[in-house]
C-alpha cells in the first residue's frame, strides 16, 4: 500500500493531519460551559463566573458610592465605571442570549430566545443593560433619567445567579407557585365579599364613606397594606360593620400568615431537595468512578468498559438500588439497560439482566466529534441498542474518523434518527441533522452507519455482518438509481476488503443487503439534504461479536483499518495515545 500523501489531491492533507477542526459550535459549547454559573467548573469556567461577580460588586458599589456627595474627580471616575461596567455586562448578556439554544434546546430560535429573555434571570439581564443606551440614542425626560440610574439597582439581583440562598427561595416559590396563587385567590374572593356586606351594612350609616362597593373594597384592602392612602379613617359604626371589620383583621393576618407558612414548608422541602441533589451527585461522581478504563488484552488499549450489571456496580461501589437508580438518571452520560435485549430469540431463554452503560456525551442529543476525516462514522440508534455506543465510538477514535452518534431521548415512545419524517418529530433532532450535514459536506465524502443485527426482536442470521447501500433484502446492485453508493468501484474494494479482512481473522462472514432492507422513503439517507456526491454504507454488527466477543475492539480496529485503506488509501493512523492512558470513563477524550 502507498503510503505517501497524493499532493493532487488537497483533502488528503486534511485526512492525515491531527488536529481537531474549530467551529462556531465548539465555540458555543465553550461560551456556554462558562457561563454556567457554576462555581465549582475547572480552568478558566470558572475564572469567567468570578469575574461577572467580581463586575457586579464592582457596578454595585457605584452605584452606592454615586448617592454620596463626592468630588468632581471622583464622579468622572464613577462615571468611567458605570460605563464601563455596563459594556461589560452587554456583552455578557448578549452571549447569555446566542448560547441559550446551546444550554437548553427549549430556548432555540428566534422564539426561543425571546423566551430565555422573559425568564426571571434573562428579565434581570435585559432590564440591567439594554435600556441605558436609550439616554445615549433619543432625549429623554428628567424623569426618565432618574428612573434609568434607579434601575441600574437591578444588576445587583444578578449575583443571585451564584448564592444558594437566593436560589433556595426562588426554588420554593416556584415549587409552591400554585399553592400560593391558589391561597391568594381565595383570599381576595373572600375579601371582596366582605367589603360588598360591609358596604350594604354602613352606607346608610354613613353614606359618604361608604358610597360604593369600591369605597368599601378599597376600605378592606387598606387595612391589608397599613392603610397608606388613609382609608381606613373612617371605621364601621354599626354591629354588623364591627363584626365584617372583624372578618377582614382577621384575613390580614391569615393573608400574611397562610403565604409565609406555605412559603416556609416550601423552603424546607427546597433545603431538603437540594441536600437530595447532592447526595445524587456524590454517587453519580461514584458511578463515574466506577467505569474506570480497563486494558483490552486484544488490542492493548485501555477502553472504558462496555457496561457494569447493577449487581457488580451496587457491590463494587456500595450503593443501594434506588440510590443507584437516581444517580444513573440524574448523573449526565449513563443509562439503563437490559442486556437480554441483544439474544437472539431462536435462542434459548435468557432472563432479563439489567446493566448500566457510561456514553460520551458533547452535546443536546449526545456526541459529535469532527476530526476532519472524509469518513464519518453515524451511530443513530445508540441510546435503545446495548453496548452499540461503546463499539461505534472506539470504531471512530481508531479509524480517526469523524462520529456522530444519538445518545439520549424518550426511550418510550420510541422515535428514531435512523428513520423519520421531518426535523421537527424529535427534540434534538434538527441540531443532530445540522451537524451531520456539516462533517459530510466535504468532497468524496463517506458516512458508515453502525447498527446491530441477530438480536432483540431479530433471529440468528448466517452472517454476521450486513452491509446495506439503500436496496430492498436480496438487491445485489452495487450502485445505481435510488442506492446510497455513487462510487461502485470504492464500495465493492471496501466490501471485499473486509469480507477477506474478518473472515481470515475472526472466521466471521459479510453479506451484500441480503437479509436487510433499506429502500424506505423515510431512512434519514434519503430525508436529509446531503451532498449528491457523497456514499453511505448502513453496516448491521451481529450483537454477539458487537458486545460480546472478548475481540469486539480488535473487531474495530480491523474495519477501521479496512475503510483507511479501501476508502481514503492510507494506512490506518497510530493509535490515540488515549488509548494507551488509565483514566476515568471517557475524561481527557477529545469531546
Amino acid at each position: 500500500m502507498n503510503n505517501t500523501i497524493d499532493i493532487e489531491r488537497p483533502e488528503a492533507f486534511e485526512e492525515r493531519s491531527p488536529k481537531k477542526r474549530y467551529d462556531i459550535k465548539d465555540l458555543k459549547r465553550e461560551l456556554a460551559r462558562a457561563l454556567d454559573d457554576d462555581l465549582h467548573t475547572r480552568q478558566w469556567h470558572n475564572i469567567v463566573d468570578w469575574l461577572i461577580i467580581g463586575m457586579i460588586l464592582l457596578s454595585t458599589a457605584e452605584i452606592f458610592i454615586s448617592t454620596f456627595d463626592v468630588s468632581p474627580e471622583v464622579r468622572r471616575i464613577l462615571r468611567f465605571v458605570d460605563i464601563f461596567t455596563l459594556l461589560f455586562f452587554t456583552v455578557e448578556v448578549s452571549l447569555r442570549i446566542w448560547v441559550a439554544p446551546v444550554i437548553n434546546s427549549k430556548w432555540s430560535g428566534l422564539k426561543g430566545r425571546l423566551r430565555y429573555c422573559t425568564s426571571f434571570y434573562g428579565l434581570i439581564d435585559i432590564l440591567s443593560t439594554y435600556p441605558f443606551y436609550l439616554q445615549w440614542l433619543v432625549p429623554l425626560p428628567v424623569m426618565a433619567l432618574k428612573a434609568l440610574r434607579t434601575a441600574r439597582v437591578v444588576r445587583t439581583m444578578r449575583i443571585g445567579r451564584y448564592t444558594k440562598s437566593f436560589n433556595l427561595l426562588t426554588e420554593s416559590i416556584a415549587a409552591k407557585r400554585h399553592e400560593l396563587l391558589v391561597s391568594m385567590q381565595f383570599l381576595v374572593v373572600i375579601t371582596f365579599i366582605l367589603s360588598l356586606m360591609l358596604f350594604f351594612a354602613e352606607h346608610d350609616a354613613q353614606p359618604e364613606a361608604y358610597s360604593d362597593g369600591f369605597a368599601s373594597v378599597m376600605w378592606a384592602f387598606a387595612q391589608y397594606i397599613g392603610d397608606p392612602g388613609g382609608f381606613g379613617d373612617t371605621p364601621p359604626v354599626t354591629v354588623f360593620g364591627r363584626v365584617i371589620a372583624c372578618a377582614v383583621g382577621l384575613l390580614g393576618i391569615a393573608i400574611v400568615a397562610v403565604p409565609t407558612g406555605i412559603l416556609g414548608a416550601g423552603f424546607t422541602e427546597a433545603i431538603e431537595e437540594r441536600n437530595k441533589q447532592r447526595a445524587i451527585e456524590e454517587n453519580a461522581d461514584n458511578l463515574r468512578n466506577g467505569f474506570e478504563r480497563k486494558l483490552d488484552r486484544p488490542t492493548g488499549f485501555q477502553v472504558v468498559p462496555p457496561f457494569w450489571s447493577v449487581d457488580d456496580l451496587m457491590a463494587r461501589l456500595d450503593m443501594k438500588s434506588d440510590d443507584l437508580s437516581d444517580a444513573v438518571r440524574c448523573g449526565e452520560g449513563f443509562r439503563m439497560v437490559n442486556l437480554a435485549a441483544t439474544i437472539p430469540t431462536d435462542e434459548s431463554y435468557v432472563p432479563d439482566r439489567i446493566a448500566v452503560e457510561h456514553f460520551p456525551m458533547n452535546t443536546s442529543y449526545g456526541c459529535c466529534i469532527d476530526r476532519g476525516s472524509r469518513i464519518t462514522i453515524v451511530s443513530p440508534s445508540n441510546m435503545v441498542d446495548p453496548g452499540l455506543s461503546h463499539f461505534s465510538f472506539y470504531l471512530a477514535m481508531i479509524g480517526g474518523f469523524n462520529y456522530i452518534s444519538r445518545e439520549v431521548g424518550r426511550r418510550a415512545p420510541y422515535k428514531s434518527f435512523y428513520a423519520f419524517c421531518s426535523v421537527e418529530d424529535e427534540e434534538g433532532l434538527k441540531e443532530y441533522a445540522d451537524d451531520l450535514r456539516r462533517l459530510t459536506d466535504r468532497a468524496g465524502a463517506w458516512t458508515l452507519t453502525v447498527l446491530v443485527s441477530s438480536g432483540a426482536l431479530e433471529p440468528a442470521y448466517p452472517t454476521n455482518i450486513h452491509l446495506n447501500i439503500g436496496g430492498r433484502k436480496g438487491d445485489e446492485r452495487r450502485a445505481g438509481d435510488g442506492l446510497f453508493v455513487k462510487d461502485e468501484d470504492t464500495y465493492i474494494r471496501f466490501y471485499e476488503t473486509l469480507s477477506e479482512a474478518v473472515g481470515r481473522g475472526f472466521d466471521l462472514t459479510v453479506d451484500h443487503q441480503k437479509y436487510h432492507s433499506t429502500e424506505s422513503a423515510k431512512h434519514f439517507l434519503r430525508k436529509l439534504p446531503l451532498r449528491p456526491d457523497s456514499n453511505h454504507i448502513v453496516m448491521r454488527i451481529e450483537w454477539k461479536q458487537l458486545l460480546w466477543s472478548q475481540k469486539r475492539l480488535l473487531l474495530a480496529r480491523e474495519i477501521a483499518r479496512v475503510a483507511n485503506e479501501a476508502i481514503l488509501g492510507q494506512p490506518l493512523p497510530d493509535p490515540p495515545a488515549e488509548l494507551k492512558k488509565k483514566s476515568i470513563g471517557y475524561d481527557g477524550y477529545d469531546l
